[in-house]
């Protein structure tokens, strides 16, 4: 038997003992376990390799003086020195290149950016780190005013949406008193749609059937009769995982066939992140700064037109109240889009998460479903049309648990198999979000225990932020060289800016889009962090930023005055100061 073999057999023997040994758990075998598995797995590695000849006595790691080094410190040698390869990356003498590089990166990937989360949003993550390791500048805080976070910003829960939560995800709560019945009236109810009463476990892809009922029967109401079937409610994870899925249905065809989606501008990130990914064109429309944000029917048909010399525009998506705009879409306006879609053949996309979020006492929301059902039956049963709401925004800010639901309707029964089979990949949206999501459609009524507090928390948050609403509107547009429009709704205001064209050059010097530079200078100066209007798209010649109206009024003061303050002084350093 050749010593090759031997070592194999040897290294059988110790494997074998190291599995019955890991199986039975002896204690007392814990030190001689510890000591053969080191050996068998020295031999593993040294079986193959040149090597010094070895006794029984040799594999527990005694060194005798004629053999060479022990097998333990064989194996610990030949280990350590495939990591010292591997950490110098060569190989045979050669640098081994990565497989995934920026060379090899999907270009879609790279094309793909979010202004809501980007280089500004990171530079304030720095300052902060910087601030909290004793590091001194002109401000003691970064106020980050970039994204609609309620409950970063301060806003406390619903008690009863996180009590039915609650109740779900810990159901030995159930017996407490200090749970109210109602809330566990409904938690139980999710529980039992749940398989095996857990929230824990997979719903249907499509979501929990009492939730999509729910959801339908909130619907209908809101909509004062219009019927809604269960069957074509989907849960989503947000309302921005409803919104991919059906962009990747729509999204097809090479060239001149490339399917175009038709976008506000300005609009929200993730719909150009999402059409570069997708490889889609992107048809930009114009909303009218100079009509607070209206949607102009005329610049509809211009985008159309126009798009059709290179794509083949197959979708329209409209956001309703507005971000990062705030306003709120007339009833003529909504019907004026829908008329347009019907006529030219255009799948609607109606992004409906800020829909209880109206502040202006002479607007109100009209569902796009709703219109589009008293525009009459050839436009009802026609129109394709998909609706998106979510748990994270609206009175109850739960963005984390990233609930939200989508209904469609009109979609051809082929085409509905699947988007079932799409949803089913990624097996079902989180069972927390979509309770938290079944809370917001089903919540206390007036004849119910919790009721009363839930009301008066629900006012409180929509009413403070009707008054923030208001107050940005009013100091922004006391300050000379920025222009605020009414905030009717939603939870940001996109102020539009003077820079002086001294300002503008020295941007493009450093190879910065003028409001970048602007909003750099804000952070840095005032630690105020907001979203330069580039990164939602504006016209030519104009510059923004958003910022949310979540921080607390007190807290909101201060942002706004520190805004004014460096805005003149902005204006007084590049002399366009009258």
């Amino acid at each position: 038997m050749t010593l090759r073999l031997r070592l194999y057999n040897l290294a059988s023997l110790f494997l074998a003992f190291d599995r019955f040994t890991r199986q039975t758990r002896l204690p007392h075998c814990a030190d001689m376990y510890r000591l053969q598995s080191l050996a068998a797995r020295s031999l593993i590695a040294g079986a193959l390799d040149q090597c010094t000849p070895f006794t029984l006595t040799s594999l527990t790691g005694v060194r005798h003086k004629s053999q060479g080094p022990s097998v333990e410190k064989y194996g610990q040698t030949r280990f350590l020195t495939a990591e010292a390869k591997v950490s110098a990356g060569r190989l045979n003498g050669k640098m081994r290149e990565k497989t995934l590089s920026m060379d090899t990166l999907n270009p879609q990937v790279k094309a793909v950016e979010y202004a809501v989360r980007g280089p500004i949003v990171l530079k304030a993550g720095e300052i902060e780190k910087y601030l909290e390791e004793g590091g001194t500048k002109p401000f003691s805080e970064v106020i980050k005013a970039n994204i609609g976070d309620a409950h970063a910003m301060g806003q406390q829960p619903i008690t009863f949406l996180r009590q039915v939560v609650a109740l779900c995800t810990f159901p030995e709560l159930m017996d407490s008193p200090s749970f109210p019945e109602d809330a566990k009236w409904r938690a139980l109810r999710i529980l039992q749609g749940c398989g095996g009463h857990s929230l824990g476990s997979y719903s249907a892809s499509p979501g929990v059937e009492c939730i999509r009922k729910d959801i339908a029967a909130y619907i209908e109401q809101r909509d004062e009769g219009v019927p809604s079937d269960w069957e074509n409610i989907y849960l989503t994870t947000g309302a921005s995982d409803g919104i991919m899925t059906i962009l990747r249905l729509l999204v097809s065809g090479k060239d001149s066939s490339r399917t175009g989606v038709m976008i506000p501008i300005p609009q929200y990130p993730l719909y150009s992140a999402a059409i570069s990914e997708m490889d889609a064109v992107q048809v930009n429309y114009y909303l009218d700064e100079e009509n607070c944000w209206a949607l102009d029917i005329n610049e509809l048909y211009r985008a159309y037109q126009a798009a059709k010399l290179h794509c083949q525009p197959r979708v329209i998506c409209i956001i309703n109240p507005g971000n990062p705009t705030g306003q709120v879409q007339s009833k003529k306006c909504i019907e004026e889009v829908l008329h347009f879609a019907y006529e030219e053949n255009l799948f609607v996309m109606s992004d409906e998460v800020y829909q209880d979020n109206v502040y202006t006492p002479d607007c109100q929301f009209h569902s796009f479903k709703k219109v589009l059902y008293e525009m009459g039956p050839e436009y009802f049963n026609s129109v394709e049309l998909a609706s998106f709401h979510s748990t994270s925004k609206g009175y109850t800010g739960e963005c984390g648990f990233r609930g939200g639901y989508m209904e469609v309707i009109n979609m051809d029964p082929e085409v509905k198999a699947q988007l079932v089979k799409l949803l089913s990949v990624r097996l079902c949206p989180p069972l927390a979000g979509q309770a938290a999501m079944d809370v917001i459609v089903n919540p206390p009524q007036p004849d119910e225990h919790s009721y009363k507090q839930f009301h008066q928390e629900k006012s409180s948050v929509l009413g403070a932020l009707a008054d923030k609403a208001k107050l940005t509107e009013q100091i922004l547009n006391a300050v000379p060289g920025i222009k605020c429009n009414p905030v009717q709704g939603a939870m940001y205001a996109f102020p539009r800016i003077f820079i002086p064209p001294k300002a503008v050059e020295e941007a493009k010097a450093l190879g910065m889009q003028p409001d970048m530079f602007y909003c750099l200078r804000l952070l840095e100066e005032t630690g105020i962090c907001v979203v330069p209007g580039s990164g939602f798209g504006q016209k030519d010649g104009t510059h923004h930023f958003r910022m949310t109206i979540l921080p607390s009024i007190e807290k909101l003061k201060v942002l706004l005055g520190k805004v004014r303050d460096f805005h003149i002084s902005f204006l007084k350093e590049y002399s366009a100061l009258e």
